[in-house]
């Protein structure tokens, strides 16, 4: 289990995917099976980039069923409080455990742009609400047969702080019941050894799990665009030179995502690491996990 690895103090590695545009299962399973053995637990994405795919939850569930450990992604976009607790109903039912918590893309940036944002409740209302499930209906009010206990998480960014700079927002989330932390792509071990460094002094690192997000790129026009456009996401300028001098680009990529993990294996306060590919197969995850575990 996730859960148990993070608190015996193992290093983690988790696995992000899209779940496919489809209603067939089996196009689920072709993308993730060659993640079997090599990673922890799979994230199942919830309409990233607003755009339409087969539902976390159903492709978590699937997961569950042919022996992956999934994190269902839950978003505030698309439903109202009463449809966030039913599925929270229902992915306990499911044997779904781990939660990471988001907000969700702006619809107008996907695929269906007339569709209209919900926004209900803010990730850390669904983080106190996956936490005491009961209390949506309060204490008075009718009970839940059974409580469903999630392994709960929130999204993070580490970037370069000040020095007086506090972790108000990551508190607020621990008070509201996370566990753990998945963040944005980090590049720059630097900066995430001055990050870590900050939430260590601050308290952060020993109520909150850390799974750093890393990925190999792609090519050096995704490392710049990665760097111009992903808000929290830089690309130092050395990482750049590589790619743009490299023959084989995605080789590179891979060499330099191993390297980083190295990096931040050293790191006080990190768990772990979140692999993200944008735009490759689970098959190029699978590649960079080995050359992860061979570095």
């Amino acid at each position: 289990m996730l859960e148990q690895k993070l608190k015996n103090g193992d290093f983690v590695i988790t696995a992000e995917i899209v779940p496919p545009l489809s209603g067939s299962a089996d196009d689920l399973i072709k993308r993730v099976a060659p993640l079997s053995g090599l990673v922890d637990a799979v994230n199942l994405t919830d309409g990233a980039g607003a755009r339409l795919a087969m539902s976390s939850l159903s492709a978590s569930a699937i997961l569950v069923r042919e022996g992956f450990e999934p994190i269902l992604q839950m978003t505030c976009r698309d439903r109202n409080r009463i449809g966030i607790a039913s599925d929270l109903l229902g992915a306990s039912a499911l044997g779904i455990e781990n939660l990471l918590i988001l907000r969700g893309d702006d619809p107008t940036k996907g695929d269906m742009p007339d569709a209209k944002p919900v926004f209900d409740l803010e990730s850390s209302n669904v983080i106190e609400m996956a936490a005491n499930l009961q209390s949506v209906l309060g204490d008075e009010g009718r009970k839940i047969a059974s409580l469903p206990k999630f392994h709960v998480g929130c999204a993070d960014a580490p970037h370069d702080p000040a020095p007086d700079w506090q972790a108000d927002g990551l508190r607020a989330k621990i008070d509201a019941g996370a566990q753990f932390a998945q963040t944005q792509f980090c590049f720059d071990v630097e900066i995430a050894k001055r990050y870590f460094a900050h939430l260590t002094a601050q308290g952060i690192t020993g109520q909150l799990k850390f799974i750093v997000g890393v990925g190999p790129l792609l090519s050096a026009k995704q490392a710049h665009f990665m760097n111009d456009n992903l808000f929290g996401v830089t690309v130092p300028d050395h990482i750049l030179n590589r790619m743009e001098n490299a023959d084989d680009q995605k080789a590179e990529g891979r060499k330099i995502c191993a390297e980083i993990v190295t990096g931040l294996r050293d790191i006080p306060g990190i768990s772990g690491v979140h692999i993200m590919a944008p735009m490759q197969s689970g098959q190029a995850i699978a590649q960079t996990v080995r050359e992860i575990q061979a570095s």
